[in-house]
């Protein structure tokens, strides 16, 4: 468990986060404020009249009927204000919540994909649900707490000036409660750190087994997430029943102490109505606005709880927050050179690495089984000229997808230069860096969103033509006519009701429809059935015709794609040539092509005895 006095002092820290976003709605919050005070007179005015209607209107006869009818707009007045306060208090934490979501979510994917790599999905999930509600519930008190300390104030200098023997007698209670609110504060707050701490890692598991259910029923291993999810169900149950126990503890003092005020009102005041020394309506105010004082005071030790658990969800937001992402638009960005004419990107995208050496950070395990033995990459030297297609070729983990995620600047190069059109890649925005490359990855995701969307998904107000003339380049149009609503079909998440060579395609096509000028396939027709890569072949070689190209060679038919082959063998390149050429001069080349065949081979022997578990469309 984390140590009690340096979690304080981190969620101590992060306050200035919720205050920062507090000041742009300010002018809301006094508005829920000042109707807060309204409330709070209402409240007040119905003790005092029942004061004066038992006093004049009942022991003197005067007037009865007015003060029931004063009382009667008191409480229509408070009722009134009563709703209009949790109204504004509500729609201001809910913006609160809103705009911190807001930027969280956008600083999650500003982060560098090194982050990502590393980063638990459901611990994120949790901060930007179970934490930002937490928050939240803590500003929906903000308002109402003022306006009940405003109650208790006015209504303790009421009781003193009325009597304040008896309002001290009445009173006493209040600094023993405030006591109790403190040590109940201290106490609770580790208590809510453990619980959230537990969710998120609960998230996780969820996260973990919905997104790889079909790798859990393949291996029949149903009982092995049931078992995880039991675990962290049993830790949850575990530090909540720790955390009730600290409010059972507390809650019912601070429960108790201000009925302590009502008996002593009852014994002293009770005596003096006796003995003649106060009015039967006095005693009944001073009654009344003891039990009134109750709940106020309850709520405020309510928000001291809330406080706690914002406090804590505060830290863990803040700690997202605080990350820099390692991978950062320039201070004073360039842009890539452009041409005249109907496509401004012909005659363009030469790529060039100069030396570049990379090593993955410690924490980081990519689909590099053997990073951990140095460097990735080491003075690798790789020039394209506009409109050269090459086939990057290597063994497992010598570092081929490497060499495209350090393109497009997921990571950056240790050493070395990498530039598009003359253009070092750390000189462009993000943006227009992307925009640039575009990449089709061997593990295809599309989004829960109609056909059309995930194509058009660089460009979501591209037209009908440009979106089918994408698929038909892609090879994806016969069948995407052929699903229930052709283009307008929605599809599951990540994809899942396509084949996997449809999503191919469809990944393919969303690539297509973003006209990069240099295009990147690391993979692209792994997911695609042997006997039907025939046909994307050929329709991307339409596609790659006069188009930078980067082809990120596992299998041996992708190959095929280039125009040139690239041997990378100890993070540099040591052979390049035409396929054919490379296998007459080059063992190592074959040796590569070799394991590769004995790999593709396994696959067709795989795919012969199965059928795609995703796929209720049909496969390729």
């Amino acid at each position: 468990m984390p140590d009690p006095d340096s979690s304080r002092a981190k969620a101590a820290s992060t306050w200035p986060l919720l205050w920062e976003t507090l000041r742009a709605q300010r002018r809301n919050l006094l508005i829920g404020t000042l109707i807060g005070l309204a409330w709070s007179v209402g409240k007040i005015a119905s003790p005092l009249l029942i004061r004066y209607g038992i006093d004049r209107g009942i022991d003197e006869g005067e007037w009865l009927w007015l003060w029931v009818a004063l009382i009667a707009i008191a409480g229509m007045v408070a009722g009134f204000f009563t709703a209009l306060r949790r109204f504004f208090a509500f729609r201001e934490a809910r913006w609160t919540e809103a705009r911190l979501r807001e930027r969280l979510f956008s600083h999650i994917m500003s982060l560098h994909i090194g982050y990502h790599d590393r980063a638990q999905t459901g611990q994120l999930m949790s901060r930007s649900s179970s934490d930002l509600n937490q928050i939240q519930m803590f500003v929906v008190m903000i308002p109402i707490t003022l306006s009940n300390l405003a109650m208790v104030t006015a209504v303790t200098v009421i009781l003193l000036v009325t009597d304040w023997v008896l309002a001290l007698l009445a009173l006493a209670s209040l600094p023993l409660i405030q006591v109790a609110g403190r040590r109940f504060s201290r106490s609770i707050h580790p208590a809510v750190l453990a619980v959230q701490a537990e969710q998120a890692e609960l998230a996780t598991v969820v996260e973990e087994s919905v997104g790889g259910v079909r790798v859990i029923k393949g291996f029949g291993a149903e009982a092995v997430q049931a078992e995880k999810l039991r675990t962290e169900a049993d830790d949850i149950r575990r530090e909540s029943i720790e955390a009730a126990r600290i409010r059972a503890k507390f809650l019912p003092a601070m429960e108790l102490l201000p009925q302590v005020g009502l008996i002593a009102v009852l014994w002293f005041g009770g005596n003096q109505v006796i003995d003649g020394d106060m009015t039967l309506g006095t005693l009944v105010l001073f009654n009344v606005f003891v039990a009134l004082l109750v709940f106020p005071l309850r709520m405020i030790g309510m928000t001291l709880a809330f406080a706690q658990r914002a406090a804590v969800a505060l830290g863990r937001v803040n700690e997202v927050l605080d990350i820099s992402s390692q991978v950062q638009d320039p201070e004073r960005p360039e842009s890539l050179p452009t041409v005249e004419g109907s496509d401004p990107n012909r005659g363009l995208g030469a790529v060039s690495f100069r030396e570049v050496s990379f090593a993955y950070p410690a924490d980081v395990r990519p689909a590099e089984p053997d990073n951990d033995a140095g460097p990735v990459l080491d003075g690798f030297d790789l020039v394209l000229r506009p409109g050269e297609s090459v086939a990057i070729v290597g063994a497992t983990g010598s570092g081929k997808s490497t060499v495209a995620r350090l393109l497009v600047r997921f990571y950056d190069a240790d050493s070395g230069s990498i530039s598009i059109d003359g253009v070092d890649v750390r000189s462009l925005t993000l943006h227009d860096l992307r925009r640039a490359v575009g990449i089709v990855f061997e593990d295809t995701l599309l989004f829960h969103d109609t056909v059309r969307a995930n194509i058009a998904f660089a460009d979501p107000d591209a037209d009908q033509e440009r979106v089918e003339r994408a698929a038909r380049l892609a090879g994806a149009h016969d069948f995407v006519m052929g699903l229930p609503d052709a283009y307008d079909t929605m599809l599951g998440e990540r994809g899942f009701s396509l084949s996997g060579g449809q999503r191919q395609r469809i990944a393919i096509a969303r690539a297509i429809l973003a006209d990069p000028r240099i295009l990147v396939l690391d993979d692209a027709t792994s997911a695609v059935d042997p006997s039907k890569e025939h046909e994307i072949r050929s329709a991307m070689s339409t596609v790659m015709d006069g188009r930078t190209t980067i082809v990120i060679a596992h299998r041996p038919g992708t190959i095929a794609l280039a125009d040139t082959v690239v041997l990378l063998d100890g993070g540099r390149v040591v052979a390049r040539g035409p396929h054919a050429d490379l296998l007459v001069d080059e063992p190592r080349y074959r040796d590569v092509l070799a394991a590769m065949d004995a790999d593709a081979d396994a696959e067709a022997d795989e795919a012969g005895g199965r059928t795609d578990l995703g796929s209720p469309v049909g496969g390729d």
